[in-house]
């Protein structure tokens, strides 16, 4: 399977130069779409500099140093994207995919947070015995045996055993981060849901600080009731 990309195709995120060689490792197939996730490897070598060239990072990953999400990725090429929790436990280091006004970035959190995972439910459905099954943003299924859950509410879990910390449900007054456009970013309090029609697709209508603006529900991730539950940043 080919893991190269041009370097001219990568997303600004990525932070790599375009100009002193041709070719950057692209992400293998997973759970976050390929223009919306770091490759592994890039994380260890050009945004954390724990290594100076692909070959000394995938050595690093290779002897299973990196955990994302708790769980050891020995792939160069893994997709880690937004909320993934990436560890180096040998180096007390952890760390937090977060949405930022130029595409992702790599923000520093506390060993206790990296037991922690939000996320946001993009589906739902009813399965064998009655049972739900929830569809996450990151590629997770979980097994619920209670309904009360709805796409586009969030929910904060232990990692890795996915047990069920919080559930945050997208509703009025309740607060999250914005997670594409110009205030990609920001966290805003919601101040009204407005239901999609037809083409039109469902939008958020929250407050940014002292101002009013109005996002697509797709780019609003609930993070907390009256405060978000994990640090993000800003």
């Amino acid at each position: 399977m080919r893991r190269k990309l041009k370097r001219l195709a990568a997303p600004k995120f990525w932070r790599v130069g375009r100009k002193t060689r041709k070719w950057v490792v692209s992400p293998s197939p997973g759970p976050h779409k390929k223009f919306e996730c770091f490759p592994l490897l890039l994380i260890i070598r050009d945004i954390l500099k724990l290594a100076e060239n692909a070959k000394d990072a995938k050595k690093i990953i290779s002897r299973g140093e990196i955990l994302v999400d708790n769980k050891v990725r020995k792939d160069y090429a893994f997709p880690v994207g937004l909320f993934d929790v990436l560890s180096i436990p040998k180096l007390k280091k952890f760390y937090r995919v977060i949405p930022s006004l130029s595409g992702l970035k790599i923000f520093e959190i506390s060993e206790e947070e990296s037991k922690l995972k939000i996320c946001r439910i993009e589906g739902k459905r009813v399965i064998k015995e009655g049972k739900i099954q929830l569809n996450l943003h990151d590629g997770r299924n979980l097994l619920i045996e209670k309904n009360g859950f709805s796409v586009g509410d969030s929910l904060l879990l232990e990692i890795p055993s996915q047990k069920i910390i919080s559930h945050i449900k997208l509703e009025k007054d309740c607060v999250g981060i914005i997670t594409k456009g110009k205030n990609s970013g920001k966290i805003g309090k919601v101040l009204e849901i407005i239901p999609g029609k037809a083409l039109a697709k469902p939008k958020i209508v929250c407050a940014v600080g002292d101002e009013k603006t109005e996002v697509l529900k797709e780019h609003f991730f609930p993070l907390g009731k009256e405060k978000v539950l994990i640090s993000v940043g800003g």
